[in-house]
């Protein structure tokens, strides 16, 4: 079919997520055709290398042909089981136990959802039944985070402190409530213990506010992905953790976007020395290669579930719930993964943190951040006063299809933010062209004459 035909159609009939429908509509679909490693090539044959790695997703690379082939060979074997009805089958069940054994503590029964979002809405269901089997029907108040994010969902999407998930949907509920986010370069509070003093402070004066008998759980983000790529100081997830700990809050981990070597080991929870008491993961969980989330808990909160059913059925479960074919991917993935994929993603972070930090020079660049192959680099037109782009001239469209004509994907927020997220199959010369390409993109934005005109 040709290019055109498609983007007549795609503009006909095809809703993109998270997009303005008309805008999408006026400037028409970019059309991917073929990937493989760390690059992509659209429909025009112009090939880019993917900074983004998909939707943070991608964390394997493209094209793994072992993938691919552990895909077909579940498909022809049996390409859907139900786990209804005590029915299983092998992929997941391995799945689980090779997931188990490496989550950290004890982290030890999963539940496989389709994705980030319902992973995260299944969370908020297993608390809300965990403390009616405790008898504390009353704990029914959730704390999260500011500018953090999780997942769109009816449920989770008031978790997510991102105003553009809320507006037009009644969001959050009144049972959802937030803290402050460390967000270092513009806290007003400066010092990484003075940050993190500050977040326990609150934390404990929300739990305090709402009712300790009140509050079921909390839920944080390792590092704030969608929010901007929002790197805390050391210590204050674990901090976080000892205050849940304290006035016995359930501790969720959203490692959707963190989990399968994004930030260098398997999972972050173990790079923060910390056991949630709940962890959803997804994204990196296949690569991207098949849509699948996980949902781990530990023995104390499986237990109180399990025994507060007792001979009843626990009434939560999707229909692709622990999918063959999904479950087959995941396995094959983290092979690759444990096969050398997370030793070279620890290098390459290094390396890309490096060469990122090297643009700080550059008169729009306010600050960088980042760990593991996840980083970011925010943009400002006075280094001093940290003063954003103009919200007028629509940073995230602009700087994406600036670096989509310099070969380079990115995430791109609202605020003038550039968020990195690259394959951990990526290889020095293509971590280097990451940097270059963004410094030739902040250099032509330079050259805007709307950008001086604001320039301190």
């Amino acid at each position: 079919m040709l290019t055109n035909s498609l983007v007549e159609l795609d503009r006909r009939h095809l809703v993109h997520p998270v997009s303005s429908f008309h805008g999408h509509e006026a400037r028409g679909v970019r059309l991917l055709e073929s990937a493989k490693g760390a690059r992509v090539t659209d429909a025009q044959g112009h090939e880019l290398i993917d900074g983004f790695a998909g939707l943070w997703c991608v964390n394997a690379g493209y094209g793994h042909e072992s993938v691919v082939e552990a895909a077909a060979a579940q498909m022809r074997k049996l390409p859907y089981a139900t786990g209804y009805f005590d029915l299983g089958t092998e992929a997941p069940i391995r799945l689980a136990a090779e997931l188990a054994d490496r989550s950290p503590g004890d982290l030890n029964h999963v539940y496989f959802a389709l994705g980030g979002s319902d992973s995260v809405d299944s969370t908020i269901r297993f608390v809300r039944y965990y403390w009616h089997a405790k008898g504390q029907p009353e704990r029914d108040q959730f704390i999260s985070v500011e500018s953090g994010y999780h997942g769109s969902s009816t449920l989770g999407a008031g978790l997510t402190a991102l105003s553009a998930f809320h507006e037009g949907f009644g969001l959050p509920y009144p049972w959802q409530h937030k803290i402050s986010s460390h967000y270092v370069y513009r806290n007003p509070i400066q010092g990484d213990q003075a940050i993190i003093d500050a977040s326990v402070a609150e934390l404990r004066a929300k739990i305090e506010a709402i009712g300790p008998e009140r509050v079921a759980a909390f839920y944080l983000e390792p590092i704030q992905g969608s929010g901007g790529v929002l790197v805390p100081p050391k210590g204050w997830v674990k901090a976080m953790r000892a205050v849940c700990s304290d006035y016995g809050v359930l501790f969720v981990a959203d490692e959707v976007i963190t989990g399968f070597g994004r930030c260098g080991p398997l999972f972050a929870c173990a790079d923060e020395e910390i056991v949630p008491d709940l962890m959803t993961t997804a994204k990196g969980l296949t690569s991207g290669y098949a849509p699948m989330g996980a949902v781990f808990m530990t023995e104390h909160v499986y237990q109180t579930i399990a025994e507060g059913a007792g001979a009843k059925a626990v009434g939560h479960g999707f229909t692709y719930s622990g999918h063959p074919v999904s479950a087959a991917v995941a396995l094959e993935v983290l092979k690759l993964y444990e096969g050398g994929l997370l030793e070279n993603g620890v290098k390459m972070g290094q390396r890309l943190l490096a060469g990122l930090d090297g643009l700080r020079d550059h008169p729009l660049v306010g600050d960088v951040r980042g760990r593991g192959m996840l980083a970011a680099v925010e943009l400002v037109t006075d280094k001093e006063k940290k003063t954003p782009l103009p919200a007028e001239l629509q940073p995230a469209t602009r700087l994406f299809d600036r670096a989509w004509e310099q070969g380079l994907i990115i995430r791109s927020f609202a605020q003038g933010i550039f968020g990195y997220a690259p394959p951990l199959c990526c290889t020095e010369e293509e971590i280097d062209m990451i940097v270059e390409r963004t410094r030739r993109v902040l250099d032509l934005t330079l050259e805007d004459p709307e950008i001086r005109a604001v320039l301190a």
